[in-house]
């Protein structure tokens, strides 16, 4: 290497350090925003450590000529990071996975047959479950993962795999751009509820104690009414992909 590429190496490298050292609050911030809406399993230190991978690529990734400040830049990456590390450490038994599959056929199937949203006591009937064994079922199946509007697709082991990572070829922002707008209307179809509370949890970002103050129940009904709009939001949107 030449002097003037390992003084540029170096230069580059300490911008990158800098960058780091700066901006390593921004990381916590986002680890203990996003620790509020999570599972008490998943521990700050684990997101801390993902998003301080995500500041370093973003350090060295970063493009000023793109147009966003880096603190945007990073935010997104950081953020980004610690999303797939929680994604990626899925601690639910495959027996929570097959439940959860088996209430998205049976809203499909209800939805189907009756043209309106299933209701809990119905899923339920169909599942040989008391009211409250659903609803426990419902709390599991949403304690194990964190979701995204675009999470709503499924395989034989996870019931958050999305849609839009099976799209591929010349038309895959057609086929993006379709899929956003059926979630759309899938989201908008939701009971009142449900959709409220898909709202408040990903558009305000508010976690489930701060929602059921909002609409007043309890914190595990929050997580229940969730859970349900994801699984019916799993079901309309498998409808979709087939279609497609």
């Amino acid at each position: 290497m030449s002097a003037a590429a390992s003084y540029v190496s170096v230069r580059e490298n300490t911008q990158s350090d800098d960058l780091v050292t700066k901006y390593a609050p921004l990381v916590k911030r986002i680890a203990y925003h996003l620790i509020s809406r999570l599972p008490p399993s998943v521990q700050p230190d684990d997101l801390i450590q993902a998003g301080m991978i995500g500041l370093l690529e973003a350090s060295r990734n970063y493009n000023s000529e793109q147009g966003a400040s880096f603190e945007t830049y990073a935010g997104i990456r950081v953020r980004g990071a610690m999303l797939d590390e929680i994604r990626k450490n899925d601690w639910a038994p495959r027996s929570v996975h097959r439940k959860a599959r088996m209430i998205a056929q049976i809203v499909k199937q209800i939805e189907n047959q009756t043209g309106r949203d299933a209701r809990d006591h119905e899923i339920a009937d169909e599942m040989g479950l008391s009211l409250n064994e659903y609803h426990r079922l419902l709390k599991e199946s949403n304690a194990h993962k964190v979701f995204g509007y675009e999470d709503v697709g499924m395989d034989d082991d996870s019931m958050s795999l999305s849609l839009t990572e099976k799209m591929s070829g010349p038309y895959d922002k057609l086929q993006r751009d379709d899929f956003k707008r059926n979630l759309s209307q899938a989201i908008a179809g939701l009971p009142e509820r449900e959709r409220l509370v898909m709202s408040l949890y990903y558009d305000k970002e508010l976690n489930l104690r701060e929602i059921g103050s909002v609409i007043g129940v309890s914190e595990s009904r929050v997580s229940q009414i969730h859970s349900q709009a994801v699984i019916r939001l799993q079901a309309r949107m498998n409808l979709w992909s087939q279609s497609s």
